[in-house]
């Protein structure tokens, strides 16, 4: 008697008490049991077989069974062995000979060895070929042709002709070729396509840390790519996966109280010392040995399928991906995945709807904002030990099929200048002058479309600021890195304000947040981004704050003109308050000609003008200090610019003694700034140190030059030559470099 259940298009087949090998490919007893269940049941789009693992058989392996079952069917009826189809009329003695061979091809061979009921129905042809005789003859036409028709029809068939020259009865090696199960722990419950079509071209192949592999492949009449990624927890040995299974069980019975989960850091650092002590012993049990690395990667997969989020963890770790999709109706579609070098990627990951069902609960819980019908959209954040992401999930009403995620992938360190500057995003005169902006204490706007690196840009601005500056930061949802440059040593407030999204009455409205903000004290004011009634506030905050500290925060817009209409005809600034504002900069995608890839990059720096009435378009409010040139892929400074007619720079050039009056003293020290953030990115690639770039080094290094420009004043004026050379031996001191 089979135990099994068929939901959801499901056929689940429980084998932990069998005796016989639970894989089709090495066993023709259970492939003979498969098909005898599909002859009778219906609606069965994939197949699992659950022992201390689950084996499973997608959709296309399945498919292939199914045709096969429906052959069964057809060839074992009475019909298709009717007596007179066997022999003619006269031979009726012949009879026994010849069912008896029918009979083993179909019930036997059909069920339990397709490949080798093929060939020995060719093989029979071939035999009767050879005879005049009438009765064999018709043999030949009525069964062995027709039958040998309908085998080739097989897709199974058709996949292993290729291999068939050297076949010897018995041999299921083919059988490995065609049938490829996922086999994962039974906890596990995502599905994984791991069988791509045959014209797929691999493009790239990278890794994920040292555990997950991943391949970018072309698919054969396909624009969009595909992103096929294989965790460690695929490739378990079977001790591994009973082992992860029998601790994920202990964790399910001895679960610790909802207090000690409801913090997410709190939780991990629970349920990942548990899970070491628990595998450790589990491990002894069994005498199987385990090195510290295999123990801690068990110890990662546990945590990830209990208080994580399972495959998401996988996918937000890789540090080429912006955003994750996970579509309604879960379950039946893949996640797409946005690359940052190859844009919308299909995945060979579809996940489950009690998975899905899991992850939003966990959402509730971690964020304490709500999720249900009443309350259709949860806007929080996640952060894990190997990256960050904004969160998005929609859900009935709002969502016709239930429940669909967003993520927003960030860095988990912040983006820096240098590293900008490395990935070709801006060039280093961009920074220069960006690091002059902030010691000047100006009023900037970064814009730009969706996911076009303004939130990374205004982190990495936050990163020149020195660090005996107050930060002041206000976001509805947590995107910048605060905690790093709270580590990093910086004087720094972070205020979480209610999501114009979520509107949850329990958290403070943003425009009320930044007007507290203002009460806080002198410090830079930092506005995660303006998308309503706040942005009053925050020009308010510009004007108070334009003549000591930088203010600064992002903004959807295309262009200059653009946010100018979107804060002043949509958000109802007045258009004098707009002249608060000093600098726009603009993000944007830079497309291939084929329209397959795509590139971030700034594109523009305009300076606000003040002396415009009506329309800073047609008055020229608006003057362009950098402009992008597609020809050289790089930012270009305008006439305005390097003849040193920019407002704004020689606004702040007046209030500094040296530089008041001199535009090629302000010059050269933007140059000054722009090379040493050149030559961070040079001695980086040259001496294979990525860690030069990140926001460390890079705060240590911006905040020497400051220093080491102060010593050098001090002692013989400004003497940009001599501040670079001191700055420059500080850093082959700080390298260890002779």
């Amino acid at each position: 008697m089979v135990n099994y259940e068929i939901k959801e298009g499901v056929l689940r087949i429980d084998c932990r008490n069998w005796v016989i090998p639970t894989s089709i490919e090495d066993s023709g007893a259970t492939m003979a049991t498969i098909i005898d269940i599909l002859t009778k049941e219906v609606g069965i789009e994939r197949i699992i077989l659950e022992e201390e693992r689950e084996i499973e058989y997608d959709y296309e392996q399945t498919k292939m069974l199914l045709e096969l079952a429906n052959l069964y069917k057809k060839v074992s009826s009475e019909q298709f062995l009717s007596l007179y189809r066997i022999v003619p009329k006269g031979k009726e003695k012949l009879l026994g000979k010849r069912i008896s061979e029918m009979e083993f091809i179909i019930t036997q061979l059909i069920r339990k060895d397709p490949i080798a009921a093929y060939v020995r129905v060719n093989q029979l042809i071939e035999q009767f070929k050879r005879s005049s005789l009438k009765e064999d003859i018709h043999f030949l036409t009525k069964i062995l042709i027709p039958l040998k028709n309908l085998l080739e029809n097989l897709s199974l068939i058709k996949h292993a002709k290729p291999y068939l020259k050297n076949y010897v009865f018995g041999d299921r090696s083919i059988y490995r070729k065609i049938f490829s199960p996922i086999i994962r722990p039974k906890f596990m419950l995502t599905r994984f396509i791991l069988k791509l079509p045959k014209d797929s071209r691999l493009i790239e192949r990278y890794r994920i840390g040292y555990e997950t592999e991943v391949e970018i492949y072309k698919l054969p009449n396909s624009t969009r790519l595909f992103y096929k990624v294989i965790p460690p927890e695929l490739k378990l040995k079977e001790d591994e996966n009973e082992i992860l299974q029998r601790a994920r069980e202990y964790l399910a019975e001895h679960r610790p109280r909802e207090e000690e989960v409801s913090d997410f850091e709190r939780a991990r650092e629970l349920f990942t010392s548990l899970g070491r002590s628990l595998i450790r012993s589990l491990a002894k049990e069994k005498n199987l040995k385990l090195s510290l690395e295999e123990i801690e990667l068990l110890t990662k997969i546990l945590v990830r399928y209990t208080v994580g989020f399972g495959i998401l963890e996988v996918l937000i770790s890789d540090e080429r991906l912006q955003d994750v999709y996970v579509n309604a109706p879960i379950g039946t579609t893949p996640i797409f995945v946005n690359h940052s070098d190859y844009g919308e990627c299909e995945t060979n990951v579809i996940p489950t709807r009690s998975e899905a069902e899991a992850w939003a609960t966990r959402f509730r819980l971690y964020s304490g904002r709500p999720l249900d019908e009443s309350n259709p959209v949860l806007d929080t954040e996640i952060t894990l030990p190997e990256g960050r992401a904004r969160v998005a999930i929609i859900t009935k009403n709002l969502s016709l099929k239930g429940l669909a995620f967003a993520f927003r992938r960030h860095r988990q360190n912040p983006w820096t200048y240098p590293l900008f500057i490395k990935v070709k995003y801006f060039n280093p005169l961009y920074a220069g002058i960006m690091s002059f902006l902030v010691d000047g204490g100006r009023a900037i706007l970064i814009a730009g479309s969706r996911g076009s690196g303004k939130t990374s840009l205004l982190n990495a601005t936050m990163l020149e600021l020195m660090r005996n500056t107050r930060i002041v930061v206000v976001e509805d949802t947590p995107e910048l890195g605060i905690d790093l440059m709270r580590k990093l040593g910086y004087n720094i407030v972070s205020m979480k304000s209610r999501s114009v999204i979520t509107q949850v009455q329990t958290e403070l409205p943003p425009e009320e947040a930044l007007r507290t903000a203002l009460r806080l004290g002198d410090s830079v004011l930092i506005v995660g981004e303006v998308r309503s009634k706040e942005s009053l506030a925050l020009f308010e905050a510009m004007r108070i704050g334009a003549l000591s500290n930088l203010v600064a925060g992002t903004i959807h817009g295309e262009s200059a003109y653009g946010v100018y209409d979107r804060v002043v005809n949509d958000l109802g600034v007045v258009p004098t308050s707009f002249k608060a504002l000093d600098i726009i900069t603009i993000a944007t995608f830079i497309k291939t000609p084929d329209g397959l890839r795509r590139f971030r990059r700034v594109v523009e720096l305009t300076e606000v003008r003040k002396d415009w009435k009506e329309d800073p378009l047609q008055e020229e409010g608006f003057v362009k200090l950098m402009e992008y040139s597609a020809k050289e892929d790089s930012l270009k400074p305008t006439d305005v610019l390097l003849e040193g007619e920019s407002q704004v720079l020689n606004e702040i050039a007046k209030r500094i003694r040296e530089f008041r009056g001199n535009w090629d003293a302000v010059w050269d020290n933007i140059l000054l700034r722009a090379k040493i953030k050149q030559t961070l990115v040079d001695y980086s690639l040259k001496l294979n140190r990525p860690e030069i770039l990140e926001a460390k080094f890079t705060v240590e290094a911006n905040e020497a030059f400051h220093l080491i420009t102060n010593k050098v004043y001090e002692e013989v004026g400004l003497d940009n030559k001599r501040i670079y050379e001191e700055w420059l031996k500080w850093l082959k001191e700080k390298l260890r470099l002779r």
